[in-house]
């Protein structure tokens, strides 16, 4: 008769230190444990409330400028800074991590519409509606470190004077060219005082310039006449122009995926593209109550953040229709430019009320050194939440956001419209011949019109483009 004895080796159960937990060992046997899902079930619907809880997501204001703060750009260069400029001129260097202005770069007497930092952090270029182009040299990253404020102003190292105001300016990945908008697209260098390229397509004023973060040589734009144009600076005509209903005023890259770009545009929305294929949008982000202003992508490219006319900030998926987060505050007034920090741990806004504001990524995220069972903690409440996630009441709660009475009440009023809208388009297609008004997707239908750059033709008047 053999007799089985239970072996365990005893360096698995030795603990290394005093104060380590000993290790238990547990039988996850289904059989054994007939209530596993309804205590998890419970688990994940206590994550999600905890993390309604504990939601703060506001860090902390950096105030300085005495006008709106008009734009921002970040230092890649340099983790903790940040660049922003208001329309009374002013251009600062924050430190992040303190909340303070490192350095002012004055010199501008207009409006500062355009700010762009180079790859490596040593170049800071800006433009406005003073019609030049300032080129700065950005101070060491010991210069952020030091507590020394006594002289904090740099001097510009080139001015380049225009014919006309800019409204926009970005920098090239890898190389040493920007793009500036206004009149027409500029493609300036470093070491040139005129432009060394130019591109015009139709002859409204150009509000939006970015470059491409994996092809150092595209670029796209958005104008004032609805289009949103992509470039290659190899060849001397544009390559694609797409028209839509209402004006674009910003564009992001994914830095992950390069050939996918998102619009913030005029209608409260904001739509996802692909370069290669412009005539359907990938994907189409709702629940602004009013112009989308501004938008930036995650270092990561699964999220972007967009701030608003609507006093709001909202954090979408890269491939969710509605928002995942909306921050706001009382005091706070339209957010004209946002940024997402070089680590994706937080979010800077600047609105009309002169205000930088700094936010946290996740509102529940618990900053600062964590302990290993608290990390641990942390994951599992997560994984147990994203299991249970499609569950009714789970469902409910982690999509709950609390909204100021102005935004509640415009979003009830775009859903009626909205409704009425589709019964209206309903009864027009029920009482019209079969095949005379085919359905039409919400990712084409803000779609005026395609083209390429073999049909550079004067636009003939379009009485749908009219047509919110």
């Amino acid at each position: 008769m053999k007799v089985q004895v239970i072996s365990r080796s005893t360096d698995e159960f030795t603990r290394e230190r005093s104060n380590d937990l000993q290790r238990v060992f547990r039988n996850f046997d289904p059989s054994l444990r007939t209530q596993e899902k309804a205590v998890e079930y419970v688990r994940a619907l206590n994550a999600a409330k905890l993390d309604k809880i504990f939601a703060r997501p506001f860090v902390g204001a950096m105030d300085g400028h005495i006008d709106s703060v008009s734009c921002m750009a970040k230092n890649l260069n340099h983790l903790k800074g940040i660049f922003s400029g208001s329309m009374d001129g002013d251009i600062r260097l924050w430190d992040i991590a303190s909340r303070r202005t490192i350095c002012q770069f004055p010199g501008h007497q207009g409006a500062v519409r355009g700010l762009t930092a180079s790859t490596d952090g040593r170049i800071l270029v800006s433009c406005g509606t003073d019609c030049t182009v300032r080129v700065w040299n950005v101070p060491l990253a010991t210069i952020m470190d030091s507590d020394d404020l006594s002289d904090n102003s740099a001097k510009e190292s080139a001015v380049y004077v225009w014919k006309n105001a800019f409204w926009g300016v970005d920098h090239q990945f890898d190389g040493n060219l920007f793009a500036t908008a206004g009149a027409q697209v500029d493609i300036w260098d470093h070491n040139r005082s005129q432009p060394v390229n130019s591109f015009e397509w139709g002859k409204d004023t150009v509000i939006s310039v970015r470059f491409n973060p994996g092809e150092p040589n595209i670029l796209a734009t958005s104008a004032s006449d609805r289009s949103i144009a992509i470039y290659d600076l190899r060849m001397s005509s544009p390559t694609s122009k797409l028209i839509m209903r209402t004006k674009t005023n910003s564009i992001a890259w994914n830095p992950m995926e390069p050939m996918n770009f998102t619009a913030a545009n005029e209608d409260c929305n904001c739509y996802s593209y692909d370069a290669r294929k412009l005539d359907e949008a990938k994907c189409v982000h709702k629940d602004h109550v009013s112009a989308v202003m501004d938008i930036d992508y995650s270092p990561t490219g699964r999220e972007f953040v967009t701030g608003s006319y609507d006093r709001t900030v909202r954090i979408f998926q890269y491939n969710g229709g509605h928002s995942r987060e909306i921050y706001h505050t009382k005091r706070m007034q339209r957010v004209f430019c946002v940024k997402f920090s070089c680590d994706g741990s937080y979010v800077i806004s600047g609105s009309d009320d002169t205000n930088l504001r700094l936010w946290k990524a996740k509102a529940s995220e618990q900053m600062g050194v964590l302990l290993p069972r608290e990390r641990k903690n942390h994951e599992y409440r997560e994984a147990v939440k994203n299991r249970y996630k499609h569950l009714p009441e789970v469902k409910r709660i982690v999509r709950h956001k609390h909204l100021p009475k102005p935004i509640f009440k415009a979003s009830a009023l775009r859903r009626i419209m909205g409704e009425a809208e589709r019964r209206k388009d309903e009864r027009r297609r029920a009482h019209s011949a079969p095949g005379s008004m085919p359905k039409e997707s919400i990712r084409k239908k803000r779609i005026v019109k395609k083209e390429g750059s073999l049909e550079k033709e004067p636009l003939k008047p379009l009485i749908s483009c009219l047509k919110l």
